[in-house]
């Protein structure tokens, strides 16, 4: 399907320089361009590819000034990687749905599939699962017994979801996503350890991404929640009994230990630990490796471990670089003073 900038720029709200009518049907990173192809320049360190690349159209903000002359036609938007993500957004919804029920797919007669559903081959659906319209199904994902889906979700080969859980609509699980697997409950004994029961559910609520190999644990009792909008990476752990604010995003490798509450908008970084039966506010910034122990109030700004404000911390940082210098000085001084 192809677009020219003038109908691009119209959907966008955004302003042509250059032909209105270069026409474009693919993407391109702005350093891999090629003639018809899109590509975008959000970030600064990029700019000097726009004046060799050999895309047609490059989204650009709209403060943006070129310093010499460019080839492609420029539409400016208001932000170039919203812009370009609405796009692709628009652009991987033209593309056909897989529909239909592959013949080695084991549906229950119980279970209820709404319309327009794919179910690919080798998946299982349990006694009594719910799944909603719309939804894609691939290969060897497993709903367990009395599950339910909502509408328009996408869950990726190898995908699991335990017994009871909830998901809501248009959510869309990767590869190796478990839904609803034990929480991480023991109990010391005489002999070892016992197993507490972990008896709740999962709920996921609508428009939550999850990467691949991410493992949301049932509750022990009640459920542990993620809230509508959340985006996680891969390989994030939550704990059972957890809940996950609506719109919050985490990196990869993030771990939230049993009973944790994120709140709201918040923004944690890659490998980010998170103690247990602990509160961190709405809006808050968890950057990478952080090891968060107590609560946070709301907007506070947290880094290394044991977390603290990131000012102190690059301070701290810049002493620890010194530290071997600064005890040999003063090892000096106590030979000095004989010591």
């Amino acid at each position: 399907m192809q677009f020219t900038a003038e109908q691009i720029a119209a959907l966008l709200q955004g302003e042509v320089v250059g032909n209105p009518q270069t026409a474009v049907q693919n993407f391109a990173k702005i350093e891999e361009g090629q003639a018809g192809c899109l590509s975008f320049l959000a970030n600064p360190k990029y700019s000097h590819y726009l004046y060799e690349t050999a895309s047609s159209i490059v989204l650009v903000n709209r403060d943006f000034e070129p310093e010499r002359p460019v080839q492609a036609t420029l539409i400016k938007v208001d932000n170039a990687y919203e812009a370009v993500a609405r796009l692709l957004t628009i652009y991987q919804q033209t593309v056909q749905k897989r529909k239909g029920i592959h013949p080695t797919a084991v549906i229950a007669e119980t279970a209820e599939v709404g319309d327009n559903c794919y179910v690919g081959p080798h998946a299982y659906i349990g006694e009594g699962v719910k799944v909603g319209s719309g939804c894609q199904i691939y290969a060897n994902v497993v709903i367990e017994e009395g599950a339910e889906v909502g509408d328009d979700c996408l869950f990726y080969p190898g995908v699991s979801i335990y017994h009871g859980c909830k998901i809501g609509h248009r959510v869309t699980l990767h590869s190796g996503v478990v839904i609803g697997a034990d929480g991480f409950g023991f109990a010391p004994a005489a002999d070892g350890y016992e197993k507490i029961p972990q008896i709740g559910i999962v709920t996921i609520e609508d428009d939550v991404e999850i990467g691949a190999n991410t493992c949301v644990d049932r509750s022990t009792m009640g459920t542990t929640i993620v809230h509508r909008g959340v985006k996680l990476d891969n390989l994030v752990q939550i704990a059972h009994n957890c809940e996950v604010g609506s719109h919050t995003v985490m990196s990869a490798q993030v771990g939230l230990a049993g009973s944790t509450k994120i709140g709201e908008w918040c923004m944690c970084g890659g490998q980010a630990g998170f103690a247990g039966h602990i509160k961190v506010g709405d809006h808050c910034g968890i950057g990478a490796q952080a090891g968060v122990m107590s609560n946070l109030k709301d907007n506070t700004q947290v880094i290394g471990s044991p977390a603290i404000d990131p000012k102190n911390f690059f301070k701290s940082s810049a002493v620890f670089k010194r530290l071997p210098d600064m005890l040999r000085d003063l090892n000096e001084i106590k030979r000095q003073n004989g010591k």
